[in-house]
Order: structure tokens, then C-alpha cells, then sequence
């Protein structure tokens, strides 16, 4: 009963217009943190992260010192603090994304933290500059505080899953241009040129992105009356679609071209987490199967230590 009451229920439909808005926050917030990283392959550098208290840029280097970002979904401010002691905040309140760029663009300035960025969001159609933008403007504290709480539930299980992976993995990391918390693992081979297509977003964004072969997982609040759980494969496998997964309440999407579990599902089920395990690890065999994974290289039993701990 306690798990299950550690996963909360939050209906898309409840939240959408903050959600929305909160998208927009996370790509301004994204783009200062791309900025000034060094790159690092499959634009790993951008991402954000779960945290204690929301979601976090994590330590960004700047000249011989360092800031951070953090959406405090418990105190509902933006934190920005640098590693000389200066802090500024941000309100997340109901406010027009137009205003949050200039709120947070000024409290960067005024700590020294220069900053020149793309000032328009990508992956979304229409794409509203940032300081034009009075069409996002809601803010539900209480769904916001939800949603971080689904992240912090299904960043715990799928950092179990990334355990067992001792090839190339990805963290588990939150993408703000598509607004989903993802891992991947590769196979170690390259992949075919991705043929991009993003929303305005340049195609060579894709290529770096998917420039190995790579079984990717993820949730999203979308595709579920309250998000849902995605995988899919880069190149997908002759086969892949027809792959036996599970729990049964999982289904490949051809219109998405992958495989997708209701959030739902997990959230009622008699064990969220097992549920959501199983569906990791299906998906990936379907992946590592039928695209002819070295799995005996790439896959490792993560309590191999156990006995000496």
C-alpha cells in the first residue's frame, strides 16, 4: 500500500495549460545550462535532473567557478546560485513565460552569469520567442508538485534499471525540448543518419542525438489520461513491434513507433515498481534481441559486489 501510495495521481488534462507553461520554463532554463557546458556526445550536456526538491541543472561551469538551476517544486522558486556565495530566486507563480525569461535572465545578471541564447523553443509548433510569449502563462503549485513526484518515482525505478547496463548508458535525465525524463542504452555500433524532422529544431540536432544504435526509455506527461511510459529502438529491428512485452497493459503505438505502458497502469498496479521494471526490460530485449545486442558484453548483475559491502 505504501508504493503504491508513493506514485500520485495527476490527470493530464488537470494540468495541461501549466504543464505547458512549465515546458517553456524548462527550455529557457535548458538553453542557459546549454549555453555555457561543454558538449558532450548525444547533447547530454543540456539535460536536466531530478533533485531532493524538483529538478536541477546540476553544476554548470562558468569562467573558474560554477552556478546552478533549480525548479524547487517544495517552495515553488527558481534557485540560482553561483559558487561565490551570490543567490537569487525567481517566483513560480501564474506568470507569462514573456515575464519569466526577463525575471530569470535578470537574476543572472545580476549575479555575473553572462548569458547569449536561442531565445525561441524548440521541438514545439508555434514556436514563440521566449520574451514574446503571453500565451503560457498558468501555474498550478499543487499539479506542479505532482508531477515531480511521478519524476521522482520513476527516476528511482529506472536508475535501477540503468544498473544492470555496463555498456555506454545515459544518466537518467530530464530532455526539456520533448519534456520527458529518459535513458538509453547503446549497442556500441553506429547507427544510420537520423533524418531529423523535429519541429523547429535543426536536423543536425537528431544526428548527433541518434548517432549510435541505441534502446532508449522514458516517461512523458503525455500519451496516458495521466502520462505515460515510452521505449523505442534506433534503428528499430525487423521485429521489434511484435516483440512479446510486458505488463499486458503495454502495446506498441505505430503512430509513435514505440512501445507505450499508461502511467495509470504502473500507478495502480498491485507493484508499481515491478510493473515498471518489467516493462524496461522487455522493451529492451526487444531492442537487444532482435538487433543482435552483444548482451552477454553489455549486461552486468548489479549486486555482483553485494558481499563485500
Amino acid at each position: 500500500m505504501h508504493m503504491r501510495r508513493a506514485w500520485p495521481q495527476l490527470r493530464v488534462a488537470d494540468w495541461a495549460d501549466t504543464r505547458d507553461t512549465l515546458h517553456m520554463w524548462t527550455q529557457i532554463v535548458g538553453k542557459v545550462r546549454l549555453a555555457h557546458a561543454p558538449l558532450i556526445n548525444h547533447w547530454w550536456q543540456v539535460t536536466l535532473y531530478v533533485s531532493p526538491r524538483g529538478l536541477t541543472t546540476s553544476a554548470i561551469p562558468y569562467e573558474s567557478g560554477a552556478f546552478d538551476i533549480e525548479f524547487d517544486f517544495i517552495g515553488h522558486q527558481l534557485c540560482i546560485r553561483t559558487s561565490d556565495g551570490a543567490v537569487r530566486t525567481v517566483a513560480l507563480e501564474p506568470k507569462p513565460v514573456a515575464r519569466f525569461y526577463a525575471e530569470t535572465m535578470r537574476a543572472l545578471d545580476e549575479v555575473g552569469i553572462e548569458t547569449r541564447l536561442q531565445a525561441h523553443p524548440n521541438e514545439v509548433e508555434p514556436a514563440i520567442p521566449f520574451a514574446e510569449d503571453d500565451r503560457h502563462c498558468s501555474y498550478d503549485a499543487t499539479a506542479a508538485h505532482l508531477f515531480w513526484h511521478q519524476l521522482l518515482q520513476a527516476d528511482r525505478v529506472m536508475s535501477v534499471f540503468r544498473s544492470r547496463f555496463t555498456g555506454k548508458v545515459s544518466p537518467v535525465h530530464f530532455f526539456w525540448g520533448a519534456m520527458d525524463l529518459a535513458c538509453t542504452r547503446f549497442s556500441g555500433r553506429p547507427a544510420p543518419q537520423h533524418p531529423g524532422g523535429a519541429p523547429n529544431c535543426g536536423d543536425w540536432v537528431m544526428v548527433e542525438g541518434y548517432s549510435r544504435e541505441l534502446s532508449s526509455c522514458g516517461f512523458w506527461p503525455g500519451g496516458g489520461e495521466e502520462g505515460a511510459f515510452y521505449a523505442y529502438a534506433y534503428p528499430e529491428p525487423d521485429g521489434f513491434a511484435d516483440h512479446p512485452v510486458t505488463p499486458a497493459a503495454a502495446f506498441y503505438s505505430r503512430e509513435n513507433g514505440q512501445f507505450l505502458l499508461p502511467y495509470e497502469d504502473v500507478r495502480t498496479a498491485g507493484d508499481p515498481d515491478a510493473a515498471l521494471i518489467a516493462f524496461l526490460q522487455t522493451t529492451y530485449e526487444a531492442a537487444a534481441e532482435r538487433g543482435r545486442w552483444d548482451r552477454v558484453m553489455l549486461e552486468c548483475d548489479p549486486q555482483r559486489l553485494r558481499e563485500f559491502q
